[in-house]
């Protein structure tokens, strides 16, 4: 008894230095004065279990090792509390007080650390453990039962009133553990009924999560040999609506095992969830530092011969330099935080689509996330019913929300069919994925449509050797628009940056890779380019990555560049058809294309020769599309 009293002062003086007790105190202003009596009053409480060790060992083992017992020592402290303080006019018993305990972080040892690749599962201990990894499916926000009052049904026993049967929600109970109807009453054996109009609902909603390194199957990364599984984690109440799909979180949850007759599943109750950030690796080689020096004279040398050596492992150096130094400053555009309201989509233009593949396939790994998408995957989202008994619908990521932050390789879009490339042109232009809910099917009261934000790059190829059928009937085609290929022009405007891969010599380019395969087969192993062989590809994985990092300022010489140009292609593209491409997405572009170039020159402000290689790459592009 000595040793529980202890442990109640010791939660009272951490309530009170942590600032718990002000908020039980607003807390039970929503419920003093009320008519009637609650059958459940929650309360939650940020933990820190670092600072309740602190304060004493005993009570932060306890938290950590038993939140069981640690839950039924805050609630015995918290109905006194109240009782105290005369917080709640109407309560009863301490049965009516339902904590829940939310430790914010853990220490930080392996012990409380949970590796989603790792297996079995299942026998380790059911206490709070801090896990990492990625939304790849996510369901609606449903209701559950947080508590519930039974009265006896026998009518002269004292529990047949009163609030002496509650039932609350514990760490991985289903709903029919909750509420049930075969419960008896502990004094007379009778069986139980629930007081229906006293039963308290809360939200709740389950998101799938699974190892980070699991999206290298989804990119052209070498597969590892691990076996990833997804876990699927319970947020309830104020969690919900906490994560997004596609991204990365830190969660501290514990683990507990969901009966559902015959199954036995294994799940998360998430306890606190943040935004989490894989640390890689952001300094910059050796090699490049002492290029940049030596290139210091030019604003533009040091990014130009960092795009014409880069891919030297799959292309000579100096083909298709312009595509090149596209999909680098793509690869900058992108961020860990996928936040950023510029998009630089890159769209090839070639009649050697299997050389260009092979390029964006090789570039891929270098973002910080990189998906190849493939025609049987789905590129948007998709639909099924949750397996875990709520019976609505779960929500599966595909390519574009998988890719967050990163790149969504789209391949050769000859291969597309007409209502992919419907959907792709209305995801481009939107930027959304609009997903339909049909209540019907889903057990609901009304249709839902919801939408989630694509934040990633799309990198595609065209083969411009076969022009569409819709462009050869056209007898007015705009000068440059017959070369779009046999991707549609409505398409291809929807990308940023179009790259024609045209060598001034049709043969230039078949000769330069086969003389570069013939000496990869005569002599494997051996640099084939030793001067741009010093730049390997994990000294432009760490020069990306640096360059992603770095906050950019645009200069005021820079922003009169860009304005200049806009100003003056609306002049010139007097038409109404072609002054209509030359809008706020134009912008965006300039700025995304001067900042990303800024960011490979390793600069943290934009200059006025950095907007003159963007307003270059757009007007190109835009000639492209529009002669």
């Amino acid at each position: 008894m000595d040793g529980l009293n202890s442990l109640k002062e010791a939660i009272i003086i951490y309530l009170d230095r942590s600032g718990g007790l002000s908020k039980l105190i607003e807390d039970c202003k929503v419920f003093k004065g009320g008519q009637q009596t609650e059958a459940v009053y929650r309360f939650s409480f940020d933990v820190n279990p670092s600072d309740v060790l602190e304060l004493d060992a005993t009570l932060g083992d306890c938290i950590l090792h038993d939140p069981v017992k640690a839950v039924s020592l805050f609630q015995s402290v918290c109905y006194l509390s109240i009782k105290t303080l005369s917080l709640i006019d109407h309560i009863e018993t301490e049965n009516q007080v339902n904590v829940v305990l939310k430790p914010t972080h853990l220490p930080p040892f392996p012990n409380y650390c949970l590796d989603l690749s790792e297996f079995p599962r299942g026998y380790g201990p059911m206490r709070p453990l801090a896990l990492e990894g990625l939304v790849i499916a996510m369901t609606r926000v449903t209701k559950y039962t947080q508590g519930a009052r039974f009265l006896c049904s026998e009518e002269k026993c004292p529990c047949s009133r009163g609030f002496h049967h509650i039932r609350v929600h514990a760490p991985g109970a289903t709903e029919s553990a909750t509420v049930r109807s075969d419960f008896t009453c502990f004094l007379c054996s009778s069986p139980l009924k629930e007081d229906v109009k006293s039963r308290v609902l809360g939200d709740k909603q389950l998101v799938e999560l699974i190892h980070v390194k699991a999206v290298d199957v989804l990119g052209v990364h070498d597969a590892a040999s691990l076996r990833y599984q997804s876990v699927t984690v319970f947020l309830r109440d104020e969690l919900c609506n906490s994560m997004r799909i596609g991204h990365l979180y830190q969660v501290v949850g514990i683990p507990a095992h969901v009966h559902q007759w015959p199954n036995v599943t294994w799940s998360i109750e998430a306890c606190s969830v943040r935004p989490w950030t894989p640390k890689c690796p952001c300094l910059v080689s050796n090699n490049f530092q002492n290029l940049q020096t030596a290139m210091a004279c030019s604003p533009w040398r040091f990014a130009a011969i960092v795009a014409n050596s880069f891919g030297s492992l799959v292309i000579p150096p100096g083909l298709y330099n312009t595509l090149k130094l596209g999909l680098l400053l793509s690869l900058v555009q992108t961020k860990d935080n996928p936040e950023s309201p510029y998009n630089l989509d890159v769209l090839a233009l070639t009649s050697e689509t299997l050389i260009i593949d092979r390029l964006m396939r090789y570039s891929l790994p270098l973002a910080s996330r990189g998906i190849h998408h493939t025609l049987t995957g789905d590129l948007l989202a998709s639909l099924s019913r949750d397996e875990h008994g709520a019976g609505t619908a779960n929500i599966h990521a595909g390519s574009a929300l998988l890719a967050s932050g990163g790149i969504c390789l789209l391949g050769d879009l000859t291969t597309y069919k007409k209502d992919k490339m419907d959907m792709l042109q209305s995801a481009l232009e939107s930027r959304t994925v609009s997903v339909f809910i049909p209540a019907k099917k889903y057990g609901d009261d009304i249709d839902q449509q919801l939408s989630f934000p694509i934040q990633c790059n799309f990198w595609a190829v065209v083969d411009s050797a076969s022009p569409s059928k819709r462009t050869a009937r056209c007898d007015n085609v705009v000068l440059g628009s017959v070369e779009m290929g046999s991707a549609p022009l409505q398409l291809a405007e929807s990308f940023g940056l179009i790259v024609q891969c045209r060598e001034t010599s049709s043969n230039h380019s078949l000769l330069s890779m086969t003389v570069h395969t013939l000496r990869q087969a005569m002599s494997p192993g051996e640099p084939l380019y030793p001067a741009c062989m010093q730049f390997t590809t994990q000294d432009y994985k760490e020069l990306l990555a640096h360059a992603r990092k770095l906050k950019v300022d645009m200069s005021p010489e820079a922003e009169r560049m860009i304005h200049s140009y806009y100003m003056a292609s609306r002049r010139v593209r007097s038409d109404s058809t072609q002054r209509s491409t030359v809008s706020v997405t134009s912008i965006k572009l300039l700025i995304a294309l001067a900042q990303a170039h800024a960011k490979l020159s390793l600069r943290t402000q934009v200059l006025e020769e950095d907007a003159v290689i963007a307003v270059l790459l757009c007007e190109s592009s835009v000639t492209l599309k529009h002669g």
